[in-house]
């Protein structure tokens, strides 16, 4: 019994040793503040691409290896797809095969019904006619063929229809590097897509997808370049024999292509070298690509180039080199969007580097605008707030998974608290965050530099006052002047739990806010303004503190990034 025990024990012990490295919780003050033009990040360095090749070959960090990137060009294309179906089609080109079945059928002076198989000489037996070569006919020419042979006989009054009813069944050999060897069945007129996809595949790691043999007699039939498939659709269209050998051989010389490219993967060529305009070829770069950075891993040093792409096409590319495509442009303008209590345009394109006054100065504010209260929302602030939240989130997760129960009704207490917990946790992670910047406060407000995609919103002036979270009644009350937060609480129906563990905010519209202890509840001075939202937030019920301090947190910057009281 000890000894279960001590076993048990030691899984949860290694059970929080792995959840330990998760992310702890990130405390934020959302959303993020400028408190004055100081605290603003400086704007990005403008650089100058260089005009030709640069090497830096003591700056190992830059380099990239293709070991670090391995996923090679081709590699989904055998996902069970091409093997799920056998082709029994027959094109017009193909040419009948011992063991294939022709579809007979004679009528008028003389009647024949069935099918034919074409037997090890390359014939089809009809009675009273005789054997007919249809060996190597195309099965365009089949009826010709087979009605002249019974003309030989029967000169009028006979009907003739002949088609290819079905193909010879064949067995193939799969070998070389693929994923598994073997020997597969099929017909002759399926490709050699169905062979490979029937044996796993080729082995990215090893095998070649330029050069796929098809081996008969143990001569080479066929060679087939499947990046022409892959790219253009070009597959060469020939029929497998019973007993063919596909050979996958090893792969060729390999480089990478990643970064503003459609098709960012390692790309095989024939030979030692190729240049940059084939590799771009393949992975055909988007329109806003305008550098390229080689990293050369074939040297005895490893070095970096760094150029225009039209300047690169004809550069030498070893086996090992990586390309990373970029888009090395210099700002010119940004675009910002303003909403709300304006008469101006609503989308005002500036020089990069332009401030938020020199937005204000160009906007004809409406006469019941709030100018003091503008709010900027952006995009980066936004990705960090859901970043922070993510943190948390999974911090929340691993707290619920890792608590511990001294007892068996203890245990099934947790599991149905973690339950409720969680699924709180998965409506959380959909909440988006408003990205917005506070500016209260901000000493130099008009010296912040704005971003392209930032959003200016100049508020209305308004006299109301939002009430949210646990109260009976959420609503919109009239602003007076002289109230405190627990009269507008109270005309909102009153706290649904003990106002003694209520968690009251007030979010100014400016983005600041102010946490609120129970005695400035009744406090007339607090500084609540008209068109301030005031936040209750929910009571947090568990058996476990870290737990609890976590959902608070996670309460808290919900309600400031996003505006959300998102209840348990």
């Amino acid at each position: 019994m000890f000894d279960r025990l001590a076993a048990l024990g030691a899984v949860f012990c290694t059970l929080a040793g792995l959840l330990a490295g998760m992310p702890a919780p990130v405390s934020a003050q959302m959303p993020f503040q400028i408190a004055g033009q100081q605290q603003q990040s400086p704007p990005p360095a403008r650089r100058t691409p260089p005009p030709a090749p640069q090497s830096g070959p003591d700056d190992e960090s830059d380099v990239i290896t293709i070991d670090e990137r391995r996923q090679v060009f081709g590699d989904w294309l055998f996902s069970g797809q091409f093997a799920a179906q056998s082709f029994v089609g027959f094109n017009p080109s193909y040419e009948i095969s011992v063991g294939d079945k022709i579809a007979l059928r004679l009528w008028g002076g003389f009647s024949v019904e069935g099918d034919l198989f074409v037997d090890a000489q390359g014939n089809i037996f009809i009675p009273d006619v005789g054997p007919v070569k249809v060996l190597g006919v195309r099965n365009e020419d089949l009826n010709a063929v087979v009605t002249q042979a019974v003309k030989n006989v029967y000169r009028k009054n006979v009907g003739v229809y002949a088609s290819l009813g079905g193909a010879e069944p064949v067995k193939v050999f799969v070998t070389g590097f693929v994923m598994r060897p073997g020997l597969y069945a099929g017909h002759a007129s399926d490709s050699v897509l169905f062979f490979l996809d029937r044996a796993g595949g080729i082995n990215p790691r090893r095998g070649s997808y330029l050069n796929v043999e098809v081996l008969r007699e143990g001569r080479l039939h066929r060679s087939i370049n499947l990046y022409d498939f892959i790219l253009s659709g070009d597959l060469p269209t020939f029929q497998m024999a019973d007993g063919d050998t596909l050979v996958i051989r090893p792969v060729k010389a390999q480089a990478g292509v990643f970064g503003e490219v459609q098709n960012p993967y390692l790309f095989e060529f024939q030979g030692s070298e190729t240049r940059v305009r084939d590799l771009l070829a393949n992975a055909r770069p988007f329109p806003q690509a305008t550098h390229v950075r080689i990293s050369r891993n074939s040297r005895l040093k490893e070095e970096v180039e760094y150029m225009p792409l039209a300047a690169a096409q004809e550069i030498t590319i070893f086996s090992g080199d990586v390309l990373e495509v970029t888009s090395d442009k210099n700002q010119g303008t940004i675009s910002v969007r303003v909403e709300g209590e304006h008469f101006s345009a609503k989308e005002f394109v500036l020089p990069y580097g332009a401030r938020l006054g020199d937005l204000m100065e160009q906007i004809d504010l409406g006469v019941n605008s709030q100018p003091e209260a503008i709010q900027l929302m952006r995009k980066s602030v936004q990705e960090r707030q859901k970043e922070m939240l993510q943190a948390q989130l999974r911090a929340l997760e691993s707290s619920v998974l890792t608590a511990r129960s001294a007892t068996a009704e203890e245990a099934n207490l947790r599991a149905r608290e973690a339950e409720l917990i969680l699924q709180w946790v998965a409506r959380a992670r959909d909440i988006e965050p408003k990205g917005q910047v506070t500016l209260a406060g901000a000493v130099r407000r008009d010296e912040i530099l704005l971003e392209s995609g930032d959003i200016v919103r100049i508020p209305r002036r308004s006299n109301l006052i939002m009430v949210h979270g646990d109260v009976l009644f959420p609503n919109a009350i009239a602003f007076r002047s002289g109230q405190t937060v627990e009269d507008y609480i109270n005309q909102a129906g009153g706290f649904t739990q003990n106002a003694k563990v209520s968690n009251v905010l007030i979010l100014h519209r400016n983005g600041s806010f102010k946490r609120l202890t129970r005695r400035q509840l009744d406090d007339r001075d607090v500084g609540l303004a008209a068109g301030d939202e005031i936040f209750v937030l929910p009571r947090v019920d568990t058996k476990n503190l870290q737990i609890t301090k976590d959902i608070i947190s996670i309460f808290y910057q919900l309600a400031l990034s996003a505006g959300v009281v998102l209840r348990l």
